[in-house]
């Protein structure tokens, strides 16, 4: 699996064509996650699980309404692999891309994507604005709160379990594990975006 770009060059590409702070955060903490379960599950390709995660989002921001779709030509000018621009196409199947994920990267990608929001906004709400403390128990209550964070798809999060073929516990339970190893590492990568190195 090779992605066709250094994580330098997929960093610069996701500083050209996103500069809100959410959405760059979203990025590297999808990217982060991506690389835990890849360390566990695909040890050889982390760096491609890796850049499906930092750019999965990439055409997000300034098109919306053509997500996973303007992605296609950003990312084939930029010099990314098809398969790579299969995965991030992948991560929108259902609700803005008719491109199924058929790996267990992708897989990954389309369950964690959604979750990683849910969970990052339980975390903003706790007196620690962490999910190292956070609990099994506690994230369970929020997602099961159909109110809270209600723009995270709980649909997409269990389809992504089945897919996977894991319980739903499972992937709550290993995505909260993965943000809580990597939450340092996101909060240094923001640093350096915004300091523009």
């Amino acid at each position: 699996m090779n992605a066709g770009l250094t994580r330098e060059e997929g960093l610069e590409l996701l500083r050209k064509w996103n500069q809100e702070p959410f959405h760059c955060q979203h990025a590297l903490t999808v990217e982060a996650v991506m690389r835990d379960f890849a360390l566990q599950m695909d040890p050889e390709h982390v760096d491609f699980w890796g850049m499906a995660g930092l750019l999965h989002d990439i055409d997000f921001e300034k098109y919306p309404e053509e997500h996973c779709r303007k992605c296609v030509g950003i990312l084939e000018d930029a010099g990314a692999t098809p398969e790579l621009i299969h995965a991030v196409c992948s991560h929108g199947y259902g609700a803005c891309s008719d491109v199924e994920p058929d790996c267990v990267m992708e897989k990954v990608l389309f369950a964690v994507d959604e979750l990683t929001g849910l969970v990052g906004a339980a975390a903003r709400m706790r007196p620690s604005r962490s999910c190292t403390d956070m609990e099994l128990g506690s994230l369970k209550k929020k997602y099961k709160d159909r109110k809270f964070a209600a723009g995270c798809s709980r649909e997409v999060i269990r389809q992504g379990a089945d897919m996977l073929g894991w319980e739903l516990d499972t992937l709550l339970e290993r995505t909260l594990a993965a943000m809580a190893r990597t939450e340092s590492q996101v909060r240094e990568g923001m640093q350096t975006l915004d300091a523009g190195e």
